[in-house]
């Protein structure tokens, strides 16, 4: 029997927040034949207009139950949250279901609802101030993709959605459905929760960017000393001014960024080759093993042997 999901939009969702989600799962069976029935829900039946302009067809709130309820963010998370038919029915809804899930500033409305109260949450990196203003009683964890507490899900902005589709494909089906389905999306299996969502940013540096050839560069320089003063040298600034620019731009201090660059060229290693980890580490920079292993569990929160295992064992699976 297909696990229903239901996707909660409202005026002015942010279509990616939904669309994300929809189209995981809906590729998930072209590998696992009839797996998820999806449907998109609102309060109205009907085209929902998002804030790009472009409209989803809805239909009405379901009575039945859901086993993966799926709110999405949008321009303004209090047209769902202060609207008393749409919150009795998530209540009740979310009651019933397997899980429960949020995209963005779809947190906010579980929240409202009381299903975070206790939880650690994530939104988008943007809203996270205001989130923690509006719900001091829950955890906001700014600094992840998603998070995940019994049968409650939230996730970062836009993207991240299908980094959390993705982990509950991996949930019901394995992590080799959850890969292939990555790999039809084309994109990359996977962010794990705990990753930095400014290392996102960092990934996705704009080509206009103040130091997008700083980073290219950094990129392909990993395994030389990348100390804050021949990166000052590069951008032609002073050790402090560079300090201060790089963090405005990127979110990261220089040597955060750096850290970040390297585990993640080095989880990449991992994962894909037969090579030693310390020679991994040495080849992207990482000169001491122990602090390359802190850098994995800071951000992805295991260890680069864990992650070779889990990556191994996927690979298992599938052959």
């Amino acid at each position: 029997m297909p696990r229903s999901i239901g996707v909660l939009i409202y005026p002015d969702f942010e279509l990616l927040d939904a669309a994300g989600p929809i189209s995981a799962f809906g590729n998930a069976n072209a590998f696992a034949p009839g797996a998820y029935s999806i449907s998109v829900l609102a309060l109205k039946p009907g085209p929902v207009v998002s804030d790009s302009g472009a409209a989803l067809h809805a239909t009405a709130l379901r009575k039945a139950p859901l086993d993966t309820l799926i709110v999405s963010g949008g321009t303004d998370w209090r047209v769902p949250a202060h609207c008393a038919r749409t919150m009795a029915w998530l209540e009740t809804a979310a009651r019933r279901a397997r899980r429960v899930a949020s995209v963005c500033t779809g947190a906010f409305v579980l929240a409202e609802a009381g299903l975070l109260d206790g939880h650690p949450a994530t939104t988008h990196w943007d809203h996270c101030a205001e989130f923690s203003r509006c719900f001091p009683q829950v955890r906001v964890d700014q600094d992840r993709i998603f998070t995940h507490r019994g049968k409650v899900w939230t996730s970062a902005g836009v993207s991240a959605g299908i980094d959390l589709a993705l982990a509950l494909i991996g949930e019901d089906l394995g992590e080799d459905i959850a890969r292939r389905t990555a790999q039809e999306l084309v994109v990359y299996h996977r962010r794990p929760a705990g990753q930095s969502q400014f290392s996102a940013l960092i990934e996705m540096d704009r080509q206009d960017g103040r130091f997008a050839k700083l980073l290219d560069w950094m990129r392909s320089h990993l395994n030389e000393p990348l100390t804050i003063e021949r990166l000052a040298h590069r951008a032609a600034m002073s050790p402090r001014q560079f300090s201060r620019a790089f963090a405005a731009e990127t979110g990261l201090t220089p040597a955060k960024a750096v850290e970040r660059l390297r585990v993640e060229a080095a989880r990449a290693l991992v994962e894909s080759s037969s090579d030693p980890i310390e020679q991994i580490g040495g080849a992207v920079g990482f000169t001491d093993p122990e602090r390359m292993r802190r850098a994995f569990v800071r951000a992805f929160g295991h260890p680069p042997q864990a992650l070779r295992r889990a990556a191994r064992g996927a690979d298992a699976t599938r052959h």
